[in-house]
Formats: C-alpha cells, structure tokens, sequence
C-alpha cells in the first residue's frame, strides 16, 4: 500500500474512533467517573496495551537508547496525560461540539509551534489564517452559555483549549522520535509515563469511578470499554502510523473528522443543541484550517523524481 494512503487511512479511523470518543467520554463524565479517574483508567489500560503488543513485536521493534526512553516517559508524563487531563475536566463542563471545535485547532497550533521552533515560515495568508482560527475560538468560549448540557462552558472551553496546545506540542515531539524508532516503542514508553503522572492525581484528588461496579453488559462498561479500546489504544497505534507516513501538521488536519462525528453524534443524541454561533465558530475554523493548509502546500516543494519523497 503507498505510504501517503497508508497514512491518510491510518488517520481517517483513529480520528473517527476520537469523534465517538468525545461522545462516550460526555456520558460517562462526570455521572460514571471522574476526570481524573478517567484519566487513570485510559492511560492505564493503554500502557497493558500496548506494552503487551511490544512482547510479541519485540523481534521487529527498533532498538532504543536510556535517553531516548527517558525522554518519550517526558513526553508522556507532560503531554500525554496534560492532554488527556485537559479534555476530560473540559468534557465534565462543556460538549462534545464545543470540545471538538478547539480540538479542530490543531493544525493551527502546530504550525504556529514549528512556526516559533523554526521549521515553518509565515506569510500574510497563514497569518490570516491563524488569527481567523483564534476568533473562532473566542467566539465558542464567548458566547456559549450555562444549561442542561453544559454546566460551565467558558471553565470547560478553556480546558479544552489547553489539551489542545498540549497535544498539539505531542504531534511535534513524538513525529521527532518516530523518525528512528517503531510506533509500539514510542506509544508503550509515552504512556508508561501518562500513567506514572495519573495515578497520583487520580488518588490525591479521590478515586471516583462507580461505572467499575457495574455488570459488564450495562451501558455505561460497554461505552467504557469502547473508549478504552479503541480511542485510548487502537486510535493512538495509528497516530503514530500516520505521523511515520505523514506530516504532522497533515496529521493535525484529521481534527476536523472528530469535529463532523462529534456535532453529528451530539445533536443526534441531545448531548448539545443546536447553536448559529457554534456553526459561526465551526466556520471561522474551517476557512483558518483551509488557509493554513493551502499556503502549506504551496510553500512544500514537489518530490524529486529521481528521489523518494520524504513524510
């Protein structure tokens, strides 16, 4: 298979598995467990995970140093679990739309972070587009208000802002450490290190997770278990697929899937209604993403062809 379809279809599950993921993450917070319980029990389950794929991919996985182990259990420590922290306490306050309009925003975080790091350049365009994604942003957190579905939204937008500018920061590293060494490598020791950094805070702030306690069959473990399968573990294995075939700011684009699932899952559902200053927000995004990524491509020169293109 080419690696580019390889990549873009890598992509296009995980963060269809992500879409659902805000959904089933909203039902069960903060009614089946707490944020930070959550926290615990993704990163927990994703560790056994993919540390357990390691043991039968050891033949093929790429040797690696102290230091760079040491330095993916950072990147796990910090930005796996921020992230996952973020997004969960904002999903105890807000929805899934508004969770995943800042989650869309990512392509503009990471262009602006290789922006700052040197390895982007920015013109009038991509500028524009910058300052278009930031006003839509502003208008989500503005203007949304306190109901039913949303217990505190600006506190819930503001988290989910964070995760976003966290993960945003993971896609830039880990794309680094994905350049020598395989995906279970660099997944099992990220979360090894989300889970050293959750399981004191889950315990510190009180461990609260009664879905625990229910029959295996009930709604709520069978929407946990989805969560913990698939979005936690299957969807983070083929991140690492697509930021090996891709590059991470064409990886950061796949936000905007999670974004159509989510709103299409919430208004199905009543997990949010419908709002014309979240479709302004949803536009204002989608015109900054497109900007972004058509000035990307222009200034991305073609592929030799007598050379292999490099992702």
């Amino acid at each position: 298979m080419n690696s580019k379809l390889k990549g873009n279809l890598a992509m296009f599950v995980s963060k269809t598995f992500s879409g659902f993921n805000e959904n089933a993450l909203r039902y069960l917070l903060p009614t089946y467990m707490s944020a930070c319980s959550g926290v615990l029990l993704r990163v927990g389950f994703a560790t056994g995970f993919f540390w357990l794929l390691g043991l039968f991919k050891h033949h093929k996985t790429a040797p690696s140093t102290a230091r760079q182990r040491l330095g993916l259990l950072a990147l796990g420590f910090i930005c796996v679990f921020g992230y996952m922290f973020f997004l969960l306490k904002g999903l105890t306050y807000t929805t899934p739309v508004s969770s995943s309009i800042f989650i869309s925003l990512q392509p503009v975080c990471v262009f602006v972070i290789c922006l700052l790091i040197g390895r982007e350049k920015a013109n009038a365009l991509k500028v524009l587009g910058i300052l278009i994604g930031v006003a839509g942003a502003i208008v989500c957190v503005t203007t949304q208000k306190t109901s039913e579905v949303a217990s505190n939204p600006m506190l819930g937008n503001i988290y989910c802002a964070a995760s976003t500018i966290v993960y945003s920061i993971y896609l830039v590293v880990s794309k680094q450490f994905l350049r020598t060494l395989d995906n279970v490598t660099v997944s099992k020791w990220t979360f090894l290190g989300a889970t050293i950094a959750a399981a004191p805070v889950a315990f510190i702030t009180g461990w609260d997770a009664p879905v625990l306690k229910m029959a295996v069959f009930s709604a709520p473990m069978l929407i946990l278990l989805f969560v913990l399968i698939f979005p936690s573990s299957v969807s983070y294995l083929l991140i690492d697929v697509g930021l090996k075939n891709l590059t991470a700011t064409v990886v950061s684009l796949y936000a905007g899937v999670i974004l159509i699932v989510a709103s299409v899952v919430s208004y199905a559902t009543g997990q949010d209604h419908f709002s014309w200053w979240q479709i302004l927000s949803m536009v204002l995004i989608v015109l900054s993403l497109w900007l972004v990524e058509f000035e990307e491509r222009k200034d991305t020169p073609a592929p030799s062809t007598t050379q292999p293109a490099k992702h």
